[in-house]
């Protein structure tokens, strides 16, 4: 019977395995802006400027310091707002609204940037100060430096708490599903309403979590064995 209602004619399988492929969609596209926009906002919170040292503090504080799903909520309908402010500006009485997927991933971003900003700060102090003198002696500008010596021995230093931080956007895209995107947890949902088996869905669907996971834990290992070769 639970094959039936998973893989049968009427069957809820590819729904869910829908809301799967949407799910990790949301995960790899947050991701790079996420910790791109993270190593950004290190960089400017180890700046000599303290305003810009207060502005990034107070955003990451503000972000990690309540609900995630909240973060979701000021972020997506910010961006809305925002949208519809320009859009007052630019085109008057037209509305302006903006595709439920890309508002989804930019709020995941934005939570990511602001965790993902610790674990940047972190590598960046883990880089003895002397490789800058060398670089410096070598005749490199400071663009080069970070470029050159500094960048690719953060990736090694940052890659476990980034991998850490990868796990968490993969289960907080379950989140997105109260902005009525079309996830894996919301896929679940749409089941087990239609058909009154709440514990098989969810159960379904927290068993692809889990593979989720399984195998970034997979793929991290690997690059992390792959980041470290030539390090005692």
């Amino acid at each position: 019977m639970a094959l039936q209602l998973l893989f049968g004619s009427d069957g809820w399988g590819p729904l869910l395995l829908k809301g799967a492929g949407i799910t990790i969609a949301l995960a790899l596209a947050s991701a790079p802006f996420g910790f791109g926009a993270g190593l950004l906002l290190a960089l400017m919170r180890l700046s000599g400027s303290p305003a810009l040292r207060r502005i990034c503090g107070g955003f990451t504080t503000l972000f990690r310091g309540i609900p995630d799903l909240l973060s979701l909520f000021l972020v997506y309908f910010g961006l809305q707002a925002a949208l519809n402010w320009i859009g007052g500006i630019v085109a008057p009485g037209q509305p302006v609204t903006m595709d439920a997927f890309v508002a989804g991933a930019l709020s995941l971003a934005v939570v990511v940037a602001a965790y993902s900003s610790e674990v940047w700060i972190a590598a960046l102090h883990a880089v003895p100060p002397s490789q800058f003198d060398a670089a410096a002696a070598l005749g490199l500008s400071k663009r080069q430096a970070f470029a050159l010596v500094t960048l690719p021995q953060l990736g090694r230093v940052a890659l476990p708490g980034l991998g850490n931080i990868w796990t968490i956007l993969l289960k907080d895209t379950s989140l997105i599903s109260t902005l009525a995107v079309s996830d894996l947890l919301r896929a679940a949902s749409e089941a087990s309403r239609s058909t009154l088996r709440p514990l098989l869905f969810y159960s379904a669907a927290a068993g692809i979590y889990l593979l989720f996971s399984i195998a970034s834990g997979g793929v991290q290992a690997m690059l992390e064995r792959r980041a470290n070769r030539g390090y005692a």
